[in-house]
């Protein structure tokens, strides 16, 4: 899709939402999407667009695809992407990330919202909006081709398992009017029921490169891997437990063309090239089902990759021990914001502190090439989490390529961000298969879960040994931090909101760490979505 999706946003540049400006993080207007749309656009367009909307913020080309953003209410329209609010809304909250700045992060970080959060709104108007994008495609050009609209279903599918996921009872439309309020059990059963419908019409799973015209767009394994999701969180959604149907799809998307990279490049571990400037053509192409593509000097966005990139880094650090006047494969883009809490660190040092040194001696120290944290000249512990000075650093994404090869545009990313990627499915079948067995891994679990630690040359266990929940739940971490995956995950293992008997820095907003109430395991429908569709009603525990 480097080809696909450049070729005609144009067209749909009209499909937009309007929230009021004036500051940079200020109400956002009290209309929400308007579902009334009937624009008459190049129907390639419109799918293009339907796909855009994971990966850019706005209509704009060339040096700024943010231009003319789709959402409007933020001075700065590179914080409106999805990937970002993903980010922002699934690890702020957790035990994985903390972000220095403003803007209302302070919130996430303490768990600390209400219907009136501007960050509760931005993503609830984001992914709606990308479901009016599909239903817009649906409604004009759903019988033209079986793929393309198996395609657009899908891509729907996946927005509305984040509104669930995030939100619990939302609003629910397949067609251009108004949304009704469905519970959170029926939409699990609908998605369950969409994607099984789909699936046939999906193209075979096939691993691409980004000089494939097709590049980017999803197959069969991208709609089994949510479905293995789905299941492996079924117990959360409709209160049946699914964990054979979670494995079962799990190893369909194993037995796949797909697999985890387990090829290094020089320096470069099989880990770190999946979350390089070059993932679309080195050898970590064949672990991402679902990129969302980025092309310096095309697709030029902060919403996502370029993101994670620059807000993990100061000048200071550089990831490259061979370039040690650079920083992260980006010119000018170190941005310092977001930072480990000790409690993920402590995942891969669990007898001592980290220590303080770069990037490229860590996972050495650690015994795994997942951690990739930076420590020199920097303090271990956040006692102001308001500092940016404070707290360790984050390699994890780098917009170098793996081949010493330059892209078009350094000041962007060429990262494209992996939005689903086969290791999931690893860890889904592990979990899964433990959860079955009494909370311990079978013999094969086992050996599903010593693949993914091998890969990192981690430490693994005999296959007649076995793995616990809790130890899973900690190798998620260590797998997907940073990724937009943690709540959902310590949501599942009874261990976010509530007295859980789990405790990390800066939960709850104290620096020791508190619980906090367990009706935040959703978040609140915007108060602004409530006001303009009496169909739908507040979340249980919020006030409006």
């Amino acid at each position: 899709m480097k080809r696909y999706i450049k070729s005609a946003l144009a067209p749909a540049a009209a499909l937009l939402i309007s929230l009021a400006s004036t500051s940079c993080l200020n109400d956002l207007d009290k209309e929400p999407i308007s579902p009334k749309i009937d624009l008459n656009v190049n129907n390639d367009g419109l799918l293009n667009k339907c796909y855009a909307n994971f990966g850019i913020n706005g209509n704009g080309s060339g040096s700024n695809s943010d231009d003319d953003p789709d959402v409007k209410g933020f001075n700065d329209p590179g914080m409106t992407g999805l990937v970002r609010a993903m980010f922002n809304m699934n690890e702020l909250p957790t035990d994985e990330a903390t972000c220095s700045w403003g803007d209302g992060l302070q919130e996430l970080n303490a768990a600390k919202f209400d219907p009136s959060h501007a960050w509760v709104k931005l993503y609830y108007t984001r992914l709606t909006l990308g479901i009016t994008f599909c239903n817009q495609y649906l409604a004009v050009a759903g019988g033209e081709d079986k793929q393309k609209t198996a395609e657009c279903r899908f891509l729907r599918a996946m927005q509305y398992y984040l509104l669930m996921d995030a939100y619990g009872n939302v609003g629910f439309s397949t067609s251009l009017e108004k949304p009704h309020r469905m519970e959170r059990a029926e939409l699990y059963k609908w998605l369950v029921e969409e994607l099984t419908a789909i699936e046939p019409y999906l193209a075979e799973p096939r691993v691409k490169t980004g000089s494939d015209a097709d590049y980017g767009r999803v197959d069969k394994a991208a709609c089994w891997m949510l479905l293995s999701r789905l299941y492996l969180n079924a117990e959360v959604y409709s209160g049946k437990a699914e964990w054979q149907k979670a494995k079962d799809y799990a190893k369909k998307v194993m037995d796949s063309p797909y697999d985890i990279n387990t090829t290094s490049v020089g320096r470069w571990s099989a880990y770190q090239l999946v979350f390089m400037g070059d993932n679309d053509r080195s050898a970590a192409a064949k672990e991402i089902l679902f990129p969302i593509v980025n092309i310096s000097g095309k697709t030029a966005s902060y919403g996502n990759s370029l993101f994670l990139i620059a807000a993990c880094f100061d000048p200071s650090m550089h990831a490259n021990p061979n370039d040690p006047t650079g920083s992260n494969g980006l010119v000018g883009q170190q941005w310092i914001g977001l930072h480990p809490r000790v409690t993920l660190l402590k995942k891969f040092f669990p007898s001592t502190s980290a220590p303080e040194v770069p990037s490229y001696e860590m996972t050495a120290q650690a015994g795994d090439d997942r951690a990739i944290f930076w420590g020199e000249g920097r303090s271990y512990e956040i006692e102001n989490i308001t500092k940016s000075a404070e707290g360790y650093g984050v390699c994890k994404f780098l917009n170098y390529n793996s081949d010493n090869s330059t892209n078009a545009d350094p000041t962007f990313a060429d990262m494209d961000w992996p939005f689903m990627r086969a290791a999931e499915a690893y860890l889904n079948y592990a979990e899964a298969d433990a959860r079955l067995n009494g909370g311990k891994t079978s013999q094969e679990g086992t050996r599903i879960l010593n693949k993914l630690r091998e890969r990192a040359n981690a430490s693994t266990r005999a296959e007649s040994s076995s793995y616990s929940l809790n130890e899973i739940c900690d190798e998620w971490a260590r797998e997907f931090y940073f990724e937009g995956m943690r709540r959902t995950t310590l949501v599942r293992f009874n261990l976010f909101g509530g007295n859980t008997g789990y405790n990390w820095d800066w939960k709850g907003g104290e620096s020791a760490g508190k619980n906090f109430e367990a009706f935040k395991n959703i978040y609140p429908i915007p108060l602004t979505q409530l006001q303009s569709n009496t169909n739908l009603k507040q979340n249980p525990g919020y006030t409006n």
